[in-house]
């Protein structure tokens, strides 16, 4: 997704963008969105309060992008908001990076840090609505989304797999277990078929979801244990850009797969969300897939990529396309399937008791 060009010409338009470039309406946030020209580079949000070696960091992440003013708003009471953006504001200027406008609101208010004028920025604050903004409007238009606070961010990346999706997995690793046990030139062939037809799925898939579409059950079952094998999802990885299929595709996943196979799904929508700036919901995406394995190497890879504030694009640039990545891992092996036997091996847990007697995933 690229963020459309929005004109904001007042404190009222900067405050109807920025749910609009976190992902969710911030409360008891700093939230700093930087600028190179007219170009917004990022946009970061900190809950409140906010460590002095964090906001060093922040400073250190505007420095490597180049960026040459920014907006600082608080979300909050003045006590929270006020001594957090006295200390952002002084070490950007230190830096030479201009603040162009430095925002506090809470209750349906603003006050400007940037205007001492009792005319246009009165004690009492000055109201504003971003839902009757014209900047909501154009950032609706354009599809952009702005969930109602932080929980629902959240819930928008929590499992929602059902009886239904738990009885596709079976199917499907039950198909999958009757492949041949490695041994010899065949299984290297196995597991070159095994590549080609993942990757060739999630090509498709991508198309699909490009196009408002979505995997049935077994589909997603099928997809998610292909990207137990890493050759494949590095495919996907490497495939990452801006469009919101990466975003949709890898969400629907990390939500239907059964916790045991949510790592490689979840850890690239955290690539898709990171790559977009959206770090609130790659941080999110995260927490699922290290929950899933707290061993997994790339989700521990992109976490601290998030938390020493490295630039997406310093990444991105290293990552190698699909023909490099044919070069670096050379001719399909079959012990590039021992991560997915071992899957298969484990099975499924039985789904968890809940109160009533009920099992997870149970039909009602």
């Amino acid at each position: 997704m690229t963020i459309p060009k929005l004109v904001l010409s007042s404190p009222a338009d900067i405050l109807a963008a920025v749910p609009y470039l976190v992902g969710f309406h911030p409360a008891d946030s700093l939230v700093v969105t930087g600028f190179a020209g007219a170009e917004v580079r990022l946009t970061t949000r900190w809950d409140l309060p906010v460590a002095a070696e964090d906001l060093d960091r922040l400073v250190s992440l505007l420095r490597r992008e180049a960026v040459t003013a920014v907006f600082v708003i608080g979300y909050g009471s003045g006590a929270a908001v006020t001594p957090a953006v006295d200390t952002v504001t002084r070490l950007l200027r230190a830096e030479g990076i201009g603040v162009t406008e430095s925002l506090r609101a809470e209750g349906g208010r603003y006050w400007s840090y940037s205007c001492d004028s009792a005319t246009c920025c009165p004690a009492e604050g000055t109201p504003y609505d971003t839902e009757r903004s014209r900047v909501t409007a154009e950032a609706v238009m354009h599809g952009l989304v702005a969930l109602p606070d932080r929980g629902s961010l959240r819930r928008s990346v929590e499992r929602c797999g059902g009886a239904a999706m738990r009885e596709a997995t079976l199917r499907v690793m039950a198909e999958l277990r009757a492949l041949p046990e490695p041994g010899g030139p065949a299984a290297d062939e196995l597991a070159a078929r095994f590549v080609a037809e993942g990757l060739a799925r999630v090509r498709r898939a991508l198309g699909l979801y490009d196009s408002g579409g979505r995997l049935d059950d077994d589909g997603a079952a099928r997809l998610g244990l292909d990207l137990a094998v890493v050759r494949v999802r590095d495919e996907a990885w490497a495939l990452v850009d801006d469009r919101d299929a990466h975003i949709a595709l890898w969400r629907d996943l990390t939500r239907r797969l059964e916790p045991g196979h949510a790592a490689p799904a979840a850890s690239l929508l955290a690539a898709a969300a990171w790559h977009r700036g959206e770090c609130a919901l790659a941080g999110m995406a995260l927490d699922r897939a290290l929950a899933a394995d707290p061993g997994y190497s790339m989700a521990l890879l992109l976490r601290q990529a998030l938390t020493y504030m490295m630039s997406p694009a310093m990444l991105r640039d290293r990552m190698p396309t699909p023909e490099e990545l044919d070069d670096e891992m050379g001719r399909p092996r079959a012990i590039w399937l021992a991560p997915l036997r071992a899957l298969l091996a484990r099975g499924l847990p039985e789904p968890a008791p809940v109160p009533g007697g009920r099992q997870t995933g149970s039909p009602s």
